[in-house]
């Protein structure tokens, strides 16, 4: 079982991408943390630029709105899932070495500013994507699409 937890993606349209990842990778459930804009506002409408990008997989994968990430995986670490964080970190587990654990719920952070040390400091294991050009990292939800098919 895979799940997802987005903790301050600022993008509209990188959570709409990370949704239809989600769908086509059977990813059971997204949680949304922190600033990530949800699907529908707080009005209850529809958020066009999510629902764009996720071509409407936003209305068949189960999402939450969580307001507190520590709690949230403190929970899911109860249920038996292991918790990995995609970063860049000196303790890192390396794409290639990484094994999959049968049930696992992946958090991806901010565009800029990645995730934060607390968050880093709960997870059972950080997973980062080698990057071999110039640039440091890859857009986030280039990110997802490349972790959710781990396995698949």
């Amino acid at each position: 079982m895979k799940q997802v937890i987005l903790a301050d993606i600022r993008s509209n349209y990188n959570v709409g991408a990370i949704f239809r990842t989600c769908d086509g990778a059977g990813v059971s459930k997204v949680y949304l943390t922190g600033f990530t804009p949800s699907p529908v506002d707080r009005f209850g409408r529809q958020v066009g630029e999510i629902h764009k990008t996720a071509l409407g997989a936003e209305e068949f994968i189960p999402w939450e709105v969580v307001s507190d990430i520590i709690a949230l995986i403190k929970k899911l670490k109860a249920q038996g899932v292991t918790i990995v964080a995609v970063e860049q970190a000196a303790n890192s587990i390396k794409l290639p070495d990484f094994v999959l654990p049968e049930s696992v719920a992946y958090i991806l952070g901010s565009e800029t500013e990645g995730l934060s040390p607390e968050v880093l400091a709960a997870v059972d294991q950080i997973l980062e994507i080698p990057m071999l050009g110039q640039k440091e990292s890859l857009n986030v939800s280039v990110t997802a699409g490349i972790v959710l098919y781990l396995g698949v």
